[in-house]
Formats: structure tokens, C-alpha cells, sequence
């Protein structure tokens, strides 16, 4: 018994603080930091250029990363590429448990009955939907002009997708079918154009939109934009994230320097210029 208190405590020393960890996506790999380390230090990474399980003639696939996303309490890991590759990785063994390729992947999130939506941009102008289980091609297909950001709401029973200059709520509909389908449900016109990141706001009713010249909220239940009261007026902002427990929020604007506000600070990489900042 004592020997066990002694690992644990030496296991509990060495752990991350809370909230501490932080998952980027960009260039050719996603990978884990600890802020309050040393950030320099990858605790987790995944790369199409080395990922055993995946088929050479795939791999360029996974190259430009523009999304990560941890999904079932962390156990899991959604990705996806602007050359088209779109992958969920279980991350105690880097092992691919279902790939797709959608054109212009920008996003993607796990829907109800294990299936998955991505956004695929430009080229691409589509919501696709694909079952985890199933084959490779999508069973729902919806358009929507430079598909840049997804969002489940489980409050809601909607999916939030974000485009050019409109942000939409679709509604599950025959879900329970093999052809299953969005349902339209309710369009708002963006205060400003090039539609970028969706995120939620932890504990609100707000979502956090990025455009090529603002930060915005909708309030959900109103239906309604303002200007986001610390990044308002931050622009071509890739992606921002919220932390649920601290509130301290992420910015990257694809550069080497990712930003952090509540409180500020920066983290600066000499060999990742990351695209996407999300607290894992």
C-alpha cells in the first residue's frame, strides 16, 4: 500500500495542472503541451507522415492539419486536413479508428449514432455527414459556401455550422435511418464576411465566431451578435478557444505565436506555425 501512495503521489507530481494541457493542429502534425511546462515538450503528437496504420498513398492526405478536436472525455481525437484527409484517433495508441477524405476539410465533430460531420470548405461547399461504421463515402450530403466550422448542441438537438457569411442550425432528421439527413432549421446573416471558427462558450448560451475582421457571440437562444468584449477587434483569427473551468481563452492567427488572454500571454514555437488552438 505505501509503495502504491508513493507512485501515485510521484505520478501526481508530474502531471500537468489542470487546464494546462493544450492541443494544436498545423503543418503535418497535431500534438498535446503542458502551458506550464516546458513547452517545447510534446506529451502527445500524431503525424500522417509516420502514422503506421495509415496507407502511403493517404498520407498527403494529412498533410496542411486545420483541426483538432478531443472528443469522449479526451479518449478519442477528431482531425482533419485542407488536402482532404479526416481521421478520429484514439490517442493511448495513435491507432486511426475511421478515415475519410472530404475536399478542403476545415472541420468536423461527432453527431449522435456515431457519425460525423465535416465542413468541407471551398471546393469543397458542403456539410458532409459519414457513419463511423460505415463505408468511406458520405450517406448525407447538404451545400453550404466555404464550410468552415461545426458544432454539435446537445441542449439543442442542433447542429450549428458556420459558412461564408451565414451561420446555420440544422435539426437531425430520420436519424435513426441509413439515410440520414440536416434539416435547415434557422439562417443568420454574419455581421461581417469570411466565416471562420464556431466554438461554444462554456456554461452560456453564447458561440464564439471568428471573421476575417471581428470576434463575435450568438446568443443562441436570442439570436443575436455582439462584439466579443476582449477579442472584438482582433482580426483573421483562424481559431479562439475557451477553457471550460478556467475561462482563459487561446488565439491562433496561424502564426508561430499562439496567444493566450485571462490572463495574457504567448507561447512561441521555433519548428510549428499552428492553425488551430484547441484546450485538450
Amino acid at each position: 500500500m505505501r509503495c502504491w501512495l508513493i507512485f501515485s503521489a510521484l505520478l501526481y507530481l508530474n502531471a500537468p495542472a489542470y487546464g494546462a494541457e493544450l492541443m494544436l493542429a498545423g503543418g503535418n502534425e497535431v500534438f498535446v503541451i503542458n502551458i506550464e511546462g516546458d513547452t517545447t515538450k510534446k506529451l502527445w503528437r500524431w503525424s500522417g507522415e509516420d502514422a503506421p496504420d495509415l496507407p502511403e498513398n493517404a498520407r498527403r492526405d494529412f498533410q496542411h492539419l486545420d483541426e483538432c478536436k478531443a472528443i469522449e472525455n479526451g479518449s478519442n481525437i477528431l482531425v482533419c486536413a485542407s488536402n482532404g484527409g479526416c481521421a478520429l484517433i484514439e490517442r493511448a495508441t495513435n491507432r486511426i479508428l475511421w478515415r475519410v477524405r472530404a475536399r478542403n476539410a476545415h472541420s468536423l465533430t461527432l453527431l449522435p449514432h456515431n457519425r460525423i460531420v465535416v465542413a468541407s470548405s471551398l471546393s469543397g461547399d458542403h456539410l458532409e455527414v459519414f457513419d463511423v461504421a460505415g463505408p468511406m463515402t458520405p450517406a448525407f450530403k447538404s451545400p453550404l459556401h466555404s464550410a468552415h466550422g461545426v458544432v454539435w448542441d446537445e441542449e439543442r438537438q442542433c447542429l450549428w455550422a458556420l459558412g461564408f457569411d451565414e451561420l446555420r442550425a440544422y435539426t437531425l432528421d430520420v436519424w435513426e435511418t441509413d439515410k440520414p439527413a440536416l434539416k435547415l432549421n434557422s439562417t443568420h446573416a454574419l455581421p461581417d464576411k469570411d466565416g471562420h471558427d464556431l466554438r461554444p462558450v462554456p456554461g452560456s448560451s453564447d458561440l464564439l465566431i471568428t471573421t476575417e475582421r471581428t470576434v463575435q457571440l450568438f446568443d443562441r437562444d436570442k439570436a443575436t451578435f455582439k462584439v466579443h468584449p476582449v477579442l472584438g477587434a482582433e482580426t483573421n483569427v483562424k481559431s479562439a478557444d475557451i477553457h471550460p473551468t478556467t475561462g482563459r481563452i487561446v488565439v491562433s492567427q496561424w502564426s508561430a505565436t499562439v496567444r493566450l488572454f485571462n490572463p495574457d500571454g504567448k507561447i512561441q514555437f521555433k519548428d510549428a506555425r499552428p492553425y488551430k488552438a484547441r484546450w485538450f
